[in-house]
């Protein structure tokens, strides 16, 4: 069987396969050339900056320019406008110094409370964003952090509680004497900017971002195409002793509370700054970090925060609500793992 050509010519069979291998061939390489291209002109850079109070640092992969900067200045100014408590002017603080109790507030704001508060309902209150007068008492990592006075503890204690506020949409109600605070899920949410702002970057191939040494985001894939690599501080140890590693893929977000962040001593007594919502005082859980992987910078840390509070065995079946892998470290250097932890994590030998 022979395939006519046009003009009356015929072509053998074989030698039309031959034509349409060697065709299919040279695509396969010009695509690989085209490929070889993309990768050749994709650069690494890596900034440091300071933005809520911590150190950020930004790793990125990209065909195009060092947009590092950009991210820290849209995290800026989300803390300057929305988030800040301590920044007059910033919507937090004119909720907080509110003169009515009902107040019609941002999209933006509303969407952070809403998150927050539903890991504060599911967790039976561990995490608690009303703490803020109390918070302020213990001014752990402030310049005077000290064991508040009784009698102004258990004032600030009767003003904290989800049950006194409202969230209806964009109406908040809160009574004048309470607070609120987003520091449990500040750096969570820088996070969750930086993944918005990846996604509108079709040049970024793959991305790092973190947020001191408690919140860690990554994005899409390094060149040479191996995970991301997230080392978990020993609490025991210096700041760069690690108990081992946890590895993220793609777009997932870390964070990690512990109790050796920020701490003062009195009267000999150690006290930290993750405070119990239901005594006033640093939470008492046996735990001395715990670190949550899930898909949201928000829910990563708010989740870090509440199991710290809980416990192991309690945080374990908050996280399994949300689909969330967690390490559990105890003060006698036990790691208590989540099934899906088990698989991401590498301990140090």
């Amino acid at each position: 069987m022979r395939n006519r050509l046009s003009g009356g010519m015929w072509e053998d069979p074989e030698s039309k396969l031959r034509k349409t291998l060697i065709s299919a061939a040279m695509c396969l390489l010009l695509l690989a050339g085209y490929t070889a291209c993309i990768y050749a002109e994709t650069e690494k850079y890596a900034d440091t900056d300071f933005v809520m109070d911590t150190t950020v640092m930004t790793t990125l992969y990209t065909s195009g320019d060092d947009v590092g900067p950009e991210l820290v200045e849209r995290i800026r100014a989300e803390e300057e406008n929305i988030l800040s408590w301590t920044i007059e002017g910033s919507e937090l603080y004119e909720v907080n110094h509110h003169s009515e109790e009902t107040m019609t507030i941002s999209e933006e704001l509303a969407g952070y409370l809403a998150r927050t508060f539903a890991v504060a309902e599911d967790s039976d209150g561990a995490l608690d964003p009303t703490m803020g007068e109390v918070i302020r008492l213990w001014d752990i990592g402030g310049e005077d952090p000290h064991v508040p006075e009784k009698e102004a503890l258990a004032e600030a204690m009767a003003h904290r509680g989800l049950s006194k506020v409202s969230l209806d949409g964009r109406s908040l109600t809160l009574p004048e004497e309470s607070t609120l605070d987003l520091g449990s899920v500040g750096k969570g949410i820088a996070c969750d900017l930086a993944g918005d702002f990846f996604r509108t970057k079709p040049e970024i191939s793959g991305a790092l971002v973190s947020m001191g040494t408690s919140s860690v985001m990554t994005y899409g894939t390094k060149p040479d195409g191996t995970s991301w690599n997230v080392a978990v501080r020993d609490p025991e140890g210096n700041i760069d002793d690690y108990i081992g590693i946890v590895a993220l893929a793609g777009e997932e977000y870390l964070s990690t509370s512990g109790d050796y962040e920020k701490f003062f001593e009195e009267d000999g007594i150690r006290y930290h700054h993750i405070l119990d919502p239901a005594t006033g005082y640093p939470c008492d859980s046996g735990l001395s970090s715990v670190t949550v992987v899930c898909g949201d910078g928000l829910e990563a840390d708010a989740l870090s925060t509440a199991c710290m509070v809980l416990g192991a065995e309690q945080g374990t079946k908050l996280l399994e609500k949300y689909g969330a892998d967690g390490l559990f470290l105890d003060h006698e250097g036990s790691i208590m793992m989540t099934e899906g932890m088990k698989n991401r994590f590498t301990e140090r030998k």
